[in-house]
């Protein structure tokens, strides 16, 4: 199990994953993938569930990227996120359908989920989920982030606090937050972390970096939160008798 969530601000997009995988607590993966072209576009992908699925969805997209030669269109080709978001979809019916032993569908073993978000230049950024059947659906005003895998635990936090005018330092912290409540919930879904922003109309990656265990900002996050439930807990009247 993971825990993914792609958000939407006004800023750009902010996107967060675990890297613990489902082979214990010292297998670590990597579930967020980029491929950029700058001045041009970045594509970001996150990945939950089967991780063999997962894996050969990621590999095949790349491996189309660096086969000139291939008749089939890359993610660096599209025209549009939607025909992005598209091509993936694609790509995990391809897999699964590969996959899968007859009779078997998207709910079986090899299921997988995925968030897709990014920007190619000339449209506005974009952030879509991906299902396992391969259908997909966009944010909106109403749904501004999504989340796959270990989403329970998180996402109330999220849902309270989430303002599309907040700014990245902001939405880092609601978002660590958010993981940090999961982790604690859930052994399935550790550090570090991978966080990723990508600021609206700059075609590069703004910001990607990896948050261990040591991290001084994430203790940071994670203490004080701990301590604020226990204030506010402590400061709300007794059950009458």
């Amino acid at each position: 199990m993971t825990y993914c969530v792609g958000l939407k601000i006004d800023r750009g997009l902010v996107f967060m994953s675990d890297t613990r995988t489902n082979a214990g607590m010292d297998s670590i993966s990597t579930f967020m993938h980029v491929w950029e072209e700058p001045g041009e576009r970045v594509i970001v992908l996150m990945s939950a569930g089967n991780l063999a699925t997962t894996q050969a969805v990621v590999s095949l997209l790349d491996e189309r990227t660096k086969a000139v030669a291939d008749r089939h269109a890359t993610l660096l080709e599209t025209p549009s996120m939607y025909q992005t978001v598209r091509m993936v979809g694609d790509t995990v019916k391809e897999v699964i359908a590969s996959s899968s032993p007859a009779g078997e569908k998207a709910d079986s073993y090899f299921n997988a989920s995925f968030i897709l978000g990014g920007q190619i230049k000339g449209s506005a950024p974009r952030l879509f989920m991906i299902y396992p059947e391969g259908n997909f659906i966009e944010s909106t005003d109403d749904t501004p982030f999504f989340q796959i895998g270990e989403t329970k635990y998180g996402k109330p936090i999220i849902i309270r606090a989430y303002e599309k005018s907040m700014s990245f330092a902001e939405t880092v912290k609601l978002l660590l937050v958010s993981f940090d409540s999961t982790l604690k919930s859930n052994l399935s879904v550790g550090l570090p972390l991978d966080l990723l922003f990508y600021e609206k109309d700059a075609f590069k990656v703004s910001l990607k970096k990896r948050i261990a265990q040591d991290d001084q900002y994430y203790r940071t996050i994670s203490d004080g939160w701990s301590n604020a439930l226990k204030t506010a807990f402590a400061s709300l009247p007794d059950f009458p008798e």
